[in-house]
């Protein structure tokens, strides 16, 4: 269902959680010329202006203005970032093109307006060409290579002297099982952080690095099982999230049950089917996916209630924030050592080796 909005509202910064819906078209409106991708520009190399780029489809919503006319909300995105674009006209026919994973050849007005923030404006719009565009350079990547951080997973799991949680990280994260395959190429999130594939696997390795290493600072916490829920946290997002890494969304299972009962359904049911499991120490874990969310209003069906699951989702929120500090960061302009207020962070972001 649209909105109607007031009129300040009409240029509010794009926050939409709308489905992907629809299906592709190769028309384009406005008769837009075919092109190539010669002298497109990626999302952190936007200045004011006019520009001719080729970005995926990451999320958008039909909406209307104040006098119920409609207009299109997009957020679209490549390997540097992501850009909120607006389209005036043609609705109906540039609809037909938001599909799911939808690469779009797009010429249009760039303007990072004090009120309103960084805006695309679109003036033509259309499926962009096969040989237009490498995919590579539409999704995010990690800063460290897949194959190291696979290699430092490994390590870490090698330091749990606890068999039980060996046997069960082995029965999840092991090399060859079809969790394992997954984990690996999910993403972390669809839009705040580690929002690309292996996303999941960098964020779960910081989380449980962290988490280690704060282990050794405070008395009474049991780090094999902080460590071993730090890694499991998440793993629920391998169901919850698609498989698309140009348009990362919730599966139908992931809007109707969420990441955080699949995760514990999984870890339960993989408990279980290892003879002899202590239930105290299976308690424990389960007790850190039930609440690494740490509040009923965001998610967790319970608090943490202990030290183990109060350190997992300390670290875990950390881990969160920091690395909506490197997707901020990756959108801002040059020259530019402040972002605007972002809801990842619940604040403006500023970057002090960028400042003048």
């Amino acid at each position: 269902m649209s909105e109607n909005l007031t009129l300040g509202e009409e240029f509010a910064p794009f926050h939409g959680n709308g489905a992907l819906n629809g299906s592709a078209s190769n028309g384009a409106s406005n008769g837009a010329a075919n092109g190539s991708a010669a002298g497109r520009v990626s999302v952190c190399d936007l200045v004011e202006g006019s520009h001719v780029t080729i970005l995926a489809l990451r999320d958008f919503e039909v909406r209307q203005k104040k006098n119920g006319e409609a207009f299109l909300q997009l957020q679209l995105g490549d390997a540097t970032g992501q850009v909120r674009a607006i389209s005036w006209d043609d609705v109906d026919d540039r609809r037909t093109l938001c599909a799911p994973g939808a690469v779009l050849w797009v010429r249009g007005e760039f303007k990072d307006d004090q009120r309103y923030g960084a805006t695309l404006t679109i003036r033509e719009l259309r499926a962009a060409e096969a040989d237009e565009y490498e995919v590579e350079d539409l999704i995010g990547t990690p800063d460290v290579p897949v194959e190291r951080l696979e290699a430092d997973l490994r390590e870490l799991i090698g330091t749990i002297r606890t068999a039980e949680l060996r046997s069960l990280l082995e029965a999840l994260l092991g090399e060859g099982t079809p969790t394992w395959e997954r984990f690996r190429e999910a993403p972390a999130a669809k839009y705040y952080h580690q929002a690309f594939r292996h996303g999941l696997l960098d964020h779960s390795l910081s989380v449980a690095q962290a988490v280690s290493a704060a282990a050794a600072a405070f008395p009474g916490i049991d780090r094999d099982v902080a460590v071993t829920g730090a890694l499991l946290h998440d793993i629920g997002k391998t169901m919850a999230y698609n498989d698309d890494p140009v348009a990362i969304d919730l599966t139908d299972s992931g809007r109707l049950q969420g990441e955080i009962p699949m995760g514990y359904y999984l870890v339960r049911s993989t408990i279980e089917s290892i003879p002899g499991f202590d239930p105290a120490t299976a308690q424990a874990v389960l007790h850190i996916i039930l609440s690494h969310h740490g509040t009923h209003e965001n998610g967790s069906p319970v608090v943490p209630a202990t030290r183990e699951a109060t350190l997992v989702h300390a670290m875990d929120n950390l881990g969160g924030k920091l690395g909506s500090f490197d997707r901020i960061e990756g959108e801002l302009a040059d020259g530019e050592s402040w972002s605007r207020f972002d809801r990842g962070i619940d604040s403006a972001a500023y970057f002090a080796s960028r400042a003048a």
